[in-house]
């Protein structure tokens, strides 16, 4: 069984860079023909996804955020991450880990509740 299990700060400032990490147990970040993403949903608002590290390491963004955004991985550490720059408070919202394969997200972390305030 593939669980996520995001990790980081539940409050930052504005103008800060928020940095999240999801720790993966029950499979590999770089097994082949998965994906690994970031997606968030704002209070009251709908899902939007963020980014993707695939399984060869190959990255890619929501154009509407790529300019404050990064994912990356540690492969021995069996986790990937998101770095979000610029912090506003439109950037409060909980943010899921979630494992991809195809156009189907199978697996999904619990979320974590990020807050942006000064």
């Amino acid at each position: 069984q593939v669980q996520l299990q995001e990790s980081g700060p539940g409050l930052v400032k504005p103008s800060q860079t928020l940095s999240l990490t999801c720790t993966v147990s029950g499979g590999s970040v770089t097994a082949t023909n998965y994906a690994w993403d970031w997606i968030r949903q704002p209070p009251g608002k709908g899902l939007e996804w963020m980014g993707v590290i695939a399984y060869d390491g190959s990255t890619a963004y929501n154009p509407s955020l790529e300019s404050r955004t990064s994912v990356s991985r540690d492969t021995s550490k069996n986790q990937f991450s998101l770095q979000l720059s610029s912090l506003t408070p439109e950037d409060t919202a909980v943010y899921y880990c979630v494992r991809g394969r195809g156009y189907e997200y199978e697996y999904w972390g619990k979320g974590t509740l990020v807050t942006v305030s000064s």
